[in-house]
């Protein structure tokens, strides 16, 4: 008989899928869907990878309570992982963040609590301080802190990077990934200029985060940070995670270019993925002038899009942002 031992041994080794009809390049597009991971998204990787790290170094103890701030995907992955090890868990989640993402949360038996979007990273209020400061409040807890954790970027060293590498025979040229925590980018990145340095590794960022200025400049520029709808990239703050230095460029996109995009996937393509894959593939089509018919892209689907049932794939809600 075949079988896993528990849901979170199904991680990884998720599929690459040629886009179609949503690539105006003339390069071979190829999403690595990694909604096919068991909490739908790429998260479960380092979730895994950070918790069992932590039990090594005796961080968190049986019974523990797992606390973090999360966009929702990363707090899943720790959610199921908890569930087998027996782990509670709290998660402080911006009011930005979709209802769908608390609720599914709340769904896996998570405690959520909601902070809001408009404050400095360093206010109390903020989802980043009040999980640190819960952390220290409660006993026998650990505070996952996943943008400066570096089990978060060897995750993807360790698993996303191999198996691009191995899926597309050692043939890609460009790896473009939204940029959040970093870990995703960085780790995958690399592995993937181990193997080949002349790969090229893109960053997608969105307008009112600091990232792309910062890569440019190496000025930490705060009139580059506003509001902005886009969610789970972009950051007021620079994570330890994020390696500038493996990055070739940025290319930023707007909040209505990321959404629509993110549509078009689900109805012309046929695979429902959330925000930060539309905004990865709308990066592409805006650097298409670079790419050519002999080039390989593979460009990461972070998470699915069941996630924004009330926001993006909400007709209303569209409409009400101004974007149809």
């Amino acid at each position: 008989m075949k079988y896993f031992n528990n849901i979170i041994e199904t991680i990884g080794n998720t599929p690459l899928v040629r886009l179609n009809k949503v690539n105006d390049s003339n390069a071979l597009v190829l999403a690595k869907v990694e909604t096919f991971n068991p909490g739908h998204s790429i998260k479960d990787r380092m979730a895994l990878k950070m918790i069992e790290d932590a039990e090594k170094d005796g961080k968190i103890k049986p019974g523990g309570t797992i606390i973090e701030g999360t966009s929702g995907n990363t707090g899943m992955g720790l959610a199921i992982t908890a569930i087998q090890k027996g782990y509670k868990c709290i998660f402080t989640l911006s009011d930005k963040q979709s209802k769908e993402k608390m609720d599914i949360l709340r769904a896996v038996g998570a405690e959520v609590l909601v902070c809001p979007t408009d404050v400095e990273p360093d206010d109390p209020r903020s989802y980043y301080s009040v999980a640190r400061r819960l952390s220290q409040e409660i006993p026998n807890s650990w505070y996952v802190n996943q943008y400066d954790n570096p089990s978060n970027a060897i995750a993807h060293y360790e698993s996303t990077g191999p198996e691009i590498w191995e899926q597309t025979d050692g043939k890609i040229t460009h790896l473009v990934v939204g940029v959040g925590t970093g870990g995703t980018i960085s780790g995958t990145a690399k592995y993937l200029k181990e193997q080949n340095p002349e790969i090229k590794i893109w960053g997608v960022d969105t307008y009112g985060s600091v990232f792309k200025k910062y890569h440019e400049t190496g000025e930490f520029d705060e009139k580059e940070i506003y509001s902005y709808i886009t969610e789970g990239i972009g950051e007021d703050i620079l994570p330890e995670n994020v390696d500038f230095s493996i990055i070739d460029r940025f290319e930023k996109v707007t909040d209505k270019d990321g959404a629509i995009m993110a549509r078009r996937l689900s109805r012309e393509e046929g695979i429902m993925v959330g925000y930060s894959a539309g905004s990865a593939v709308e990066a592409i089509n805006q650097m298409k002038g670079e790419l050519s018919s002999k080039d390989v892209v593979v460009v990461i689907f972070h998470d699915h899009g069941t996630r924004y049932v009330g926001k993006l794939f909400n007709n209303d809600w569209m409409k009400k942002q101004g974007f149809l």
